[in-house]
Formats: C-alpha cells, structure tokens, sequence
C-alpha cells in the first residue's frame, strides 16, 4: 500500500482485513506519489475544505496584462493546453469579475476528448462576485456546464430571475466593502462535496487567497517576455507582507518546459 485512506470511516481498514486474511501488506511503498495524487481529497477528508491552486500566466518581470489590459497571448500553446487538463482535473474553476469584465473568459476545460476540443465533463464556474457586476452576456453563461455566481449581497428579485434565464445558480454570502468572506465561501463549496478549485486571478482574488492564506499550490507559467510599465498588472495583489522573511515561501518546487514557457509548481508551507 503506498498509503492509508484518510477518510477517518475507513482508514487502515483495508490493511486490518487483507491481515485478518493472512495477507501480509506494508505502507509506504510510493507514498510521495500516492499523496500528490490524493492531496485534493486528502484535504477534504481531514479538513472539510476544497484544495486550492493558484495558476496564472506571467512575464520575466511579473505582469499578467499591459497597461492597457491586454493579455493574449501571455503563454504559449502548449502551455494554455496543459492549462485545460488542469481545468479538467479539477472539481471548479473560481475567477473574479474583474477578470470576466477585462477578458470575458469562457472558463472551459477544452481538452480531453471531448466534441470540438471541449472536455465533456466540465468544472463548475464559481464567479466571486461582491457588488453583483457580471453582465448578463458574459460568456461563462453560455458555456456546457454549470456557473455559480457569488454575490456579497442579497440580489433584487429581477437579477434573480434574470440570471435564472441564463443558467445561473446565485450564491449569497456576507461581504465587507463589497469583499466576500473567501473562507465561508470555500466551507459551503465544501459541503457541495466540491474537493479541489483552480483559481484563475483576477489580481485581487489571488490576492485575497494568499493574504488569508488559503492557497495550497501554485502553478505558474513564466514566458520569455517582458512587459514593463508601473500601471501593467501584477498576478497577486492584495495587502501582501511587509518583510520579505514574511513571503509566502514554496516548498516541494518542480519545474517543466512548455514550448517557450517555463512552469513552476509549489506548495504553501503549512
């Protein structure tokens, strides 16, 4: 057995049987790789909560857009198509509506043998959402698949029932200045049995995600590019630290090639 199941109803009871049948069995064998193919549901079991990874596309100098707001083509080929496996493996897709208003992302897993390029199972589509500015027409509505839009205030009954003609399931949650309370949002996609979340920016998402340090893993795809520009926009905003001994410090970092592009993935001590 590479490891025991850490769901508390079961764990090890495979092994007490297999050695009540006289079968002699051991832990450990390929545990390292048992655990990164079971960490989304490892913290699930023990923790109630979905895994979260961070992933963004940037330039040498860290931007993920230009002054002006555009960002196509910031990663090559081949890396937006391991950007769609991603998407396919896990359970949501989560973006801000700043990101749905400057791209209008179709926020699809198209990949994987589906029709067309598209996946024929797709992640749900979480919208953070705190003022309720996502258009009617956002492309995220008219995709295969489900979208869940997360307001940080009760909508009036005619967005209710305007979104409800577009497909869209609202969430409402408590928000402070138009921020919504990012960890009671990922306990009730807990409870949904929603176990692992891509987060795809904006800035100010990701931002919040690692000031209240929520991230689990990071999956960043650096281009051979710079961009420049004090105003051009940086991945992760939010407060930050004031220390550089504070930063957020990755652990367990592996790198991969992607045409042009370099990926880079860690996870969040602790």
């Amino acid at each position: 057995m590479a490891m025991l199941d850490p769901n508390p109803l079961v764990s090890g009871k495979g092994k007490d049987e297999l050695g009540k049948a006289g079968i002699k069995t051991s832990v450990g064998e390929h545990m390292k790789e048992a655990k990164i193919i079971n960490e989304a549901y490892t913290k699930f079991m023990t923790s109630g909560l979905p895994f979260i990874t961070a992933k963004f596309a940037m330039s040498l100098d860290g931007k993920i857009a230009t002054h002006s707001g555009d960002s196509k083509w910031i990663s090559s080929d081949e890396s937006r198509h391991y950007a769609h496996s991603l998407r396919y493996t896990n359970d949501a897709i989560m973006t801000g509506v700043n990101t749905v208003l400057a791209d209008d992302p179709q926020l699809t897993a198209r990949c994987c043998g589906g029709r067309g390029g598209t996946a024929k199972k797709q992640p749900l589509r979480v919208i953070v959402d705190g003022k309720g500015r996502t258009p009617l027409t956002a492309r995220v509505f008219s995709e295969p698949g489900k979208t869940l839009l997360v307001l940080g205030r009760q909508a009036k009954p005619e967005e209710k029932a305007a979104f409800a003609r577009v497909g869209a399931e609202l969430l409402e949650l408590p928000s402070v200045e138009g921020y919504i309370e990012l960890k009671g949002l990922l306990k009730v996609l807990g409870k949904r049995q929603i176990t692992s979340i891509l987060v795809e920016g904006g800035s100010i998402l990701l931002g919040s995600l690692f000031d209240q340090r929520l991230v689990d893993k990071v999956i960043v795809f650096i281009a051979p590019i710079i961009i420049g520009g004090e105003k051009a926009k940086t991945a992760v905003g939010g407060k930050g630290v004031a220390k550089v001994v504070d930063s957020f410090k990755l652990e367990r970092v592996i790198e991969e090639r992607f045409g042009q592009d370099i990926m880079v993935i860690g996870y969040l001590r602790g």
